[in-house]
């Protein structure tokens, strides 16, 4: 996986979490927060305060726990 990957999730998908991201690309929760970074560096993504409800709406996960990113930079 590689930085480009997480782009394009988060392009379509707007917001995820750092636990959803490290299921769908199948690496540590740590090796994503190493990528989401260098994209928060760049000003392309954002982690959005503690509380902030994921985008599934399930309510299953302790909001205080949840790390979401949002994807902030050009579409194209």
């Amino acid at each position: 996986m590689i930085l480009s990957d997480i782009r394009r999730y988060l392009r379509v998908n707007r917001r995820a979490a750092v636990y959803d991201l490290a299921v769908h690309f199948d690496c540590s929760p740590d090796a994503i927060r190493g990528m989401l970074l260098e994209w928060e560096r760049r000003g392309q993504v954002r982690r959005l305060p503690g509380g902030t409800p994921c985008s599934s709406g399930c309510c299953k996960c302790d909001p205080a726990s949840v790390e979401i990113y949002e994807w902030c930079g050009r579409e194209s």
